[in-house]
């Protein structure tokens, strides 16, 4: 009978929405991280991306909110965002430009990274929903698998095919590190930020992950020609 009360049924609700809304930071490092592969290489890595955010969800869910008590855990994995959501920005427009794509190994350790650093959050979310209610917490982790599958590749098709979606996603990603960062418990303490910087930093970092990201793709663009001038015993491409 637990199965048909209405506060099970709303537990349920708010687990399948925390799933569709959290499957979304992990969807985005995924589909950014494979874009570049051959399609067997791509699907193996949504379905390797998938199962390690899975497996880390499950493996950190015993000590979540013991370990974002941390001070500088967050700040750290905020930190790593923003590297991996500028890389990822860099290497798209290198990929674009004809040079060489990203291996799978590569891809895997940038959404390792993201995966270790983002899946803590997803956790908190979904074992504070449950309350402590193993059957709960099984069917949040579980339906995550599907989800983050399901959406990884999606993105990575769309990403395809319209590729201002990467911008967007490192944007994406961008305001997740501001997030982490902002939310850091010796940040909280020492700085006490209001709500309305925490917004700012966030967009910010949106904004700024995106600049840096075309700047250094510039000036990788230029490196060649600077190298190669005529004259100079060097072939222009």
């Amino acid at each position: 009978m637990e199965f048909l009360t209405t506060q099970f049924l709303l537990d349920v609700l708010a687990i399948v929405l925390i799933d569709l809304l959290l499957a979304g930071d992990n969807a985005v490092i995924i589909a950014l991280a494979v874009k570049s592969l051959p399609p067997r290489e791509k699907k193996i890595g949504i379905m390797v991306g998938a199962g390690l955010a899975v497996v880390l969800r499950i493996g950190l869910t015993f000590f979540a909110a013991q370990l974002l008590l941390l001070q500088f855990v967050k700040l750290v994995g905020g930190l790593l965002i923003l590297w991996i959501a500028v890389k990822l920005l860099v290497q798209d427009s290198d990929n674009a430009h004809g040079k060489q794509a990203s291996n799978l190994w590569e891809a895997m350790t940038y959404i390792l990274i993201a995966d270790i650093t983002m899946s803590t959050d997803n956790i908190l979310a979904i074992a504070g929903t449950s309350k402590g209610h193993i059957g709960l917490l099984i069917f949040g982790l579980g339906l995550s698998i599907p989800f983050v599958v399901f959406t990884s590749s999606l993105l990575s098709r769309i990403m395809d095919r319209f590729p201002i979606i990467v911008i967007i996603g490192s944007a994406i990603l961008g305001r997740v590190g501001g997030e982490m960062i902002m939310t850091d418990p010796y940040v909280k303490a020492t700085f006490a930020p209001p709500d309305w910087l925490n917004y700012l930093v966030q967009a910010v970092l949106a904004v700024g992950v995106v600049a840096a990201g075309k700047l250094l793709s510039r000036k990788v663009e230029a490196t060649p020609k600077i190298m190669a001038t005529p004259g100079k015993g060097a072939a222009v491409d």
